[in-house]
């Protein structure tokens, strides 16, 4: 990799894409300040029934609203999840702008309808000396819009589509098809409910989907990087009483920088049966996830070298909140084959915290703690270093260096609700190797750094600031600051310099 970078050269006018690039990258720009604008001219303008985006209002009267108006969903990174069949009854609308375009009847009934959404997101991130200091300085541009349509023919049949449009900008590192996919299909599956009973459904699913489970710490979106992970997938879902149980085998998309080639991974697929309760005795939101998730990959890299991986995980997720405490633990067991060599890896996952409601910006203090298991020695074929599959972006911060695996890390976080509207939280972050014998891994599952000899355990220490804004259901802003010193195993390994990141991000989603 070439680390000779002239801070010059990193303007547009010297970008090194193609000129039809370049005129699409300032239309992109224009359309992206042009879609703040408009959301921050929504902004200040109050919303009927107009609630964050992680939170629903009790059902109820609302200022401005009808008097039988009920509270819109949650708006999710999955879209397809949202339910917005209670605007069939005309006496629940509250007038909000985007009402009229979530529910579109298409037959007398009712029970036939349309709904349209979109999301317009962009991101400007900055390092300075990426990967302490393989290259010096990169600032670059995400752009991303992701359209859907979800076309419901009565009660038990489902069409769901959904667009990205995907685009990236003055990357001085190598472009990927995480930075930039030009158009593709992210989701197009049907749905057919079939009722099992009073109390259970079945739904089948077949197509081009969005899979998280959990805390997405094995099958997530992968939200946070500019292209989202979709999967071709077949899955069944059963929902009896506080139970859910999936079932699904799918081929996650490769992502390509083009638009309109993308197509499955041959050399991966996964499958998985994960069933999930519903604790309402402890509090609404707590619950008890246990899971198998089966995963092959032909092509597999790991510090000992590369190969066909055969992986199984067994795993359990126990989370909730009540009287000011928070708490999300997890256990994971791996078993399978690597090369020629048995696989054997695990991870603990922790996040515990409280919130002080009765002080001024109702703090929150947590801290969340892991120990993921390495390889103990390169040279004997079987394998420790533990395999997060499909994780979620960004996995320990914004500055993203980091991925779950050979880690211990000590995590302590601090959240303000400065207001409705603002959040302001801060964490420091401390790494650990698990094994000496092993290296480190990005969020990807990438190999870092190889183990090097280096006899040294400490990898390093990060900082973290985070700025939100929220003004409107449809609008959000946000403003990050991390750095990560080495340690000495960073030290011993390679480039050693204090890394900076600085990243900002509009999203306007309705």
């Amino acid at each position: 990799m070439d680390t000779t970078v002239n801070p010059e050269n990193l303007s547009p006018e010297n970008s090194h894409l193609p000129r039809t690039c370049t005129r699409l990258r300032h239309c992109v720009a224009l359309w992206a300040s042009r879609a703040a604008l408009l959301a921050i001219a929504l902004a200040s303008v109050p919303e009927a029934g107009a609630q964050s985006s992680g939170e629903t209002a009790p059902t109820g009267k609302q200022s401005g609203a009808p008097e039988n108006s009920a509270s819109p969903p949650s708006l999710t990174n999955l879209r397809y999840t949202e339910d917005y069949s209670y605007l069939r009854d005309p006496s629940k609308r509250t007038g909000a702008w985007w009402e009229p375009l979530k529910y579109i009847p298409l037959d007398s009934s009712g029970t036939s309808y349309l709904t349209l959404g979109a999301e317009l997101r962009f991101r400007e991130e900055a390092y300075w000396n990426f990967n302490w200091g393989e290259v010096p300085v990169d600032n670059y541009q995400w752009y991303r819009m992701m359209p859907y349509a979800d076309l419901h023919l009565g009660p038990n049949v489902r069409l769901f589509g959904q667009m990205i449009g995907a685009w990236a900008t003055g990357k001085e590192t190598n472009v990927t098809g995480v930075d930039e996919t030009g158009f593709e299909l992210l989701q197009g599956f049907a749905d057919l409910k079939l009722p099992l009973s009073d109390s259970a459904d079945l739904t089948l699913r077949g197509g081009r989907q969005l899979l998280s489970y959990g805390s997405e710490r094995l099958i997530s979106l992968r939200y946070g990087p500019n292209v989202l992970r979709s999967f071709d997938a077949g899955l069944a879902s059963i929902e009896a009483g506080h139970w859910r149980v999936d079932a699904f085998y799918a081929r996650p998309v490769q992502n390509e920088i083009d638009s309109f080639n993308d197509r499955f991974d041959g050399n991966r697929s996964v499958w998985s049966a994960y069933a999930a309760r519903e604790l309402d005795e402890i509090s609404p939101s707590s619950g008890l996830d246990l899971y198998y998730i089966g995963n092959r990959n032909a092509d597999a890299e790991f510090n000992q070298g590369s190969g066909d991986e055969i992986r199984h995980t067994l795993g359990s997720r126990f989370f909730g909140e009540g009287q000011g405490w928070d708490w999300n633990f997890e256990g994971m067991f791996q078993f399978g084959s690597f090369n020629r060599g048995n696989i054997r890896a695990w991870s603990i996952a922790s996040d515990t915290g409280y919130t002080f409601t009765n002080l001024i910006f109702s703090p929150r203090v947590g801290l969340r703690a892991n120990i993921i298991s390495g390889d103990r020695n390169p040279y004997n074929p079987d394998l420790q270093t533990f395999n997060p599959l499909f994780p979620r972006g960004k996995y320990f911060g914004e500055i993203g260096l980091i991925g779950p695996s050979n880690l211990i890390d000590v995590h302590p976080n601090l959240m303000f609700h400065l207001n409705d509207q603002w959040t302001l939280s801060g964490a420091a972050v401390f790494y650990w190797r698990e094994s000496l014998d092993d290296g480190i891994y990005d969020a990807g599952g990438g190999l870092v750094r190889p183990s090097g000899g280096s006899r040294s355990r400490y990898i390093g220490t990060q900082a973290d600031v985070v700025l939100g804004w929220e003004p409107v259901r449809s609008f959000s802003a946000e403003l990050s600051y991390s750095v990560f010193v080495p340690g000495q195993f960073i030290k011993d390994t390679g480039p050693s310099k204090t890394a900076h990141f600085v990243g900002f991000e509009t999203v306007v989603k309705f």
